[in-house]
């Protein structure tokens, strides 16, 4: 049986690169950290911290995001997303989010995922 231990986090370390920065304003324009790239990326933070607690056949999928993204990520510069696990009630999993350059807060909110049997997801 599934065990959730409310309190948990994960930190991940993430370099913005090309693969990770806005592309819509063309090779001269800002190349930064984009706002969909960091929410991925803070998906990625949860889903990772709540496959260990899951029975086997389980995951998780995005359900909610709340997310401001406060201060650009340049090229090059190192990013720590942090996700720490708040409520889990019935399959519905609540994380608080946060995307750090080093002290500066670059993006933070809140998350929800859904928890999941992987076998029948998605059909009918």
């Amino acid at each position: 049986m599934a065990s959730f231990e409310i309190g948990a986090g994960i930190e991940q370390t993430v370099v913005v690169e090309d693969e990770y920065a806005i592309k819509f304003l063309g090779p001269n324009g800002a190349r930064v950290l984009s706002t969909p790239r960091m929410i991925g990326l803070m998906e990625r933070a949860c889903r990772d911290l709540m496959l260990p607690m899951l029975d086997p056949g389980q995951d998780t999928v995005g359900t909610h995001v709340n997310v401001y993204h406060r201060k650009a990520a340049p090229m090059g510069s190192t990013v720590i997303f942090t996700a720490q696990l708040t409520a889990v009630e019935r399959r519905r999993a609540q994380f608080n989010v946060k995307a750090m350059m080093g002290t500066v807060v670059i993006g933070e909110g809140t998350h929800e995922r859904a928890i999941i049997e992987v076998s029948s997801f998605g059909r009918g």
